[in-house]
């Protein structure tokens, strides 16, 4: 299904996504973060610790680190500042690159999981697993990215053909 290799350039891509998204919301005044802005989460900084959060929570799922230190149900309150969100999307960034780096061979298996948030025992197959982790950050990012754009705040550019250093 996937290969290790994409892994490897989703987790670069996610790096590199997060990077622009911590400028832009650093730079924020931290009442404008903190705004309910109408998105699945509720506002900017909401958003970005609950994708941070399930990035934690995915990796633990596939062995690949501890897992969030929140209660579920504070899960949007991960840090309380973009910065304090920033330093710690690094770290995890970093941790998802190292994860990815170290996977040799086909994703085969299945990850079994519990959800931290609904409570209901989980099967999936570890590829599905990991491109959720993948997916679900690109889906939070896009709303948090419309915001940032109805804000007036530029924002770099998102296409995956854009990554930098890639070689095609």
């Amino acid at each position: 299904m996937i290969t290790a290799d994409w892994v490897r350039l989703m987790a670069r891509h996610t790096a590199w996504q997060n990077g622009w998204m911590g400028e832009a919301i650093v730079g924020l005044p931290i009442e404008e973060a903190q705004a309910n802005r109408g998105l699945f989460f509720g506002s900017i900084l909401g958003t970005a610790n609950h994708i941070l959060w399930g990035d934690r929570a995915w990796l633990a799922r596939l062995d690949a680190g501890d897992p969030p230190d929140v209660a579920p149900a504070d899960h949007t309150r991960l840090t309380p500042t973009p910065t304090a969100w920033a330093v710690a999307r690094q770290r995890t960034d970093a941790a998802i690159q190292e994860w990815a780096d170290g996977l040799t061979g086909p994703l085969d298996g299945h990850v079994l999981w519990t959800s931290a948030l609904t409570g209901a025992e989980n099967r999936t197959p570890r590829a599905v697993a990991v491109t959720h982790l993948f997916l679900h950050g690109v889906h939070h990012r896009g709303q948090i990215h419309a915001a940032l754009t109805q804000m007036g705040v530029k924002t770099a550019d998102t296409d995956l053909p854009y990554l930098p250093e890639a070689q095609w």
